[in-house]
């Protein structure tokens, strides 16, 4: 599963980027607010950073990310290197709207031998440019189970800036 994953993605980025009319690379990071859905404990205070891309059409982009992200809870540490895909559509020029898959692989997991190596959700949002920086607000959410044997999903607002170097 994971290798078919990949190579879709893979697939899908050499065909947009033979099509895009614009490519930027950057770097972010920010704060996680991170909880387990159907796991008693308190919630989580975390960061997120990584690496980004964004390729544009018109008022149209997708945003490919690599994100090393602290999730779970205060005494359920879960932290994913994330991989996000989003769609994003320009309202106006600098404030987008974002939406798209996520696909993430637990790194560290404070040795509970029940968390799955393997995460898939979703994530919606609002960026804002200025200039080169940029900040952004999203919510991300689980739609398989961190933990066998329970409901438990991942549930994660974040809060990032960034930077374009070009």
């Amino acid at each position: 599963m994971k290798k078919i994953v990949l190579v879709i993605m893979a697939i899908v980025g050499v065909s947009l980027y033979g099509n895009a009319q614009s490519i930027h690379f950057g770097a972010k990071g920010g704060v996680n607010f991170a909880d387990l859905s159907d796991v008693s404990g308190d919630a989580r205070t975390g960061y997120h950073i990584g690496l980004l891309a964004e390729i544009g059409f018109a008022q149209f982009a997708i945003q490919p990310e690599i994100l090393y992200s602290a999730q779970g809870l205060d005494d359920l540490k879960l932290d994913y290197v994330n991989v996000p895909i989003l769609a994003k559509y320009y309202v106006i020029p600098n404030l987008s709207l974002e939406a798209g898959p996520q696909f993430g692989v637990n790194v560290q997991d404070d040795d509970w031998d029940d968390v799955k190596s393997f995460d898939m959700g979703g994530a919606v949002g609002v960026g804002y440019k200025f200039g080169n920086l940029f900040a952004q607000a999203r919510y991300n959410f689980g739609f398989s189970d961190a933990i066998d044997n329970t409901s438990a999903k991942n549930s994660v607002f974040q809060l990032s800036v960034g930077y374009l170097f070009f």
